[in-house]
């Protein structure tokens, strides 16, 4: 277990008013599609009436606005900088949701510092009395930044694909996560299955490692960590097509197969 200063631990809650669910999308490698299930999960939450803030959190090296296909003026760097303040950095985004861009290229957001932890703490509690659901698009992997980024969220959602080293660092993020962050339940969204089933198949490889590796480190009696399935997408052509077009999916092919596994996706997380 991490140590009561650990940086990319869990911070305590703290007591508020009404708050915002606070998610954590991420994952244990790149290219498994993480920026494009946070960007159309928060258009498909925005349809169905929700206040949903997207906050790149994959400072330093960026996409969120190529996906978006926003030039933003003003971004995360602006905020910590103090060039500008925080509202004028949120931006509108197609879908009707909000977002917060991080520059691409920063090197110096590339490790942890006192004054990232503290600025994206800080962003994080000013905005959860505005919001429904704030979505933390983080890196990927297991850097300080990246986890930090995660320990500031309530929930954590891993994307995987099948493909083996996808599973392989998703394990690895998992067993981060339950050993550093106490995480006892974490979403899973498996990407780009081929067929019926394959997504619950992947679940249950992974929660088997998980069993046989994860839990019995835990320490506490009967402790165990839970993979919960709360979405699939299929591999669909229109994914590359809206990719290359630089669109949200779920608006401009709402139909298609993957945009409407994220409208369930939607809808199971909404209960």
């Amino acid at each position: 277990m991490s140590s009561p200063t650990d940086p990319t631990a869990r911070p305590s809650p703290q007591p508020s008013g009404r708050s915002a669910r606070t998610m954590a999308v991420t994952s244990g490698k790149g290219g498994v599609g993480k920026t494009f299930v946070s960007a159309n999960l928060a258009a498909a939450l925005s349809r169905r009436g929700q206040r949903v803030l997207v906050l790149d959190a994959d400072l330093g090296l960026a996409n969120l606005d190529v996906v978006l296909n926003l030039q933003p003026k003003l971004t995360l760097h602006d905020v910590f900088t103090g060039k500008c303040d925080l509202e004028a950095a949120i931006l509108p985004a197609p879908g009707g949701f909000s977002v917060l861009l991080a520059g691409s290229g920063l090197v110096e957001y590339s490790r942890l510092t006192v004054d990232v932890r503290e600025h994206l703490l800080d962003i994080i509690e000013k905005m959860k009395p505005r919001f429904d659901f704030i979505l933390l698009d983080t890196g990927a992997g297991i850097s300080d930044v990246v986890l930090f980024a995660v320990s500031l969220a309530d929930e954590v959602m891993v994307v995987a694909t099948p493909e083996p080293t996808s599973l392989t660092d998703a394990y690895a993020t998992i067993k981060v996560l339950a050993t550093q962050q106490a995480r006892r339940h974490i979403k899973l969204v498996v990407n780009q299955v081929t067929r019926v089933g394959e997504a619950r198949t992947t679940r249950g490889q992974l929660q088997q490692v998980i069993d046989r590796y994860v839990s019995p480190m835990l320490g506490a009696e009967n402790a165990s960590l839970k993979l919960e399935l709360v979405g699939e997408v299929p591999v669909d052509p229109a994914v590359r097509e809206a990719i290359l077009k630089r669109q949200l999916l779920t608006e401009w092919l709402p139909g298609s197969p993957a945009a409407v596994s994220i409208g369930l996706l939607a809808d199971k997380l909404l209960g």
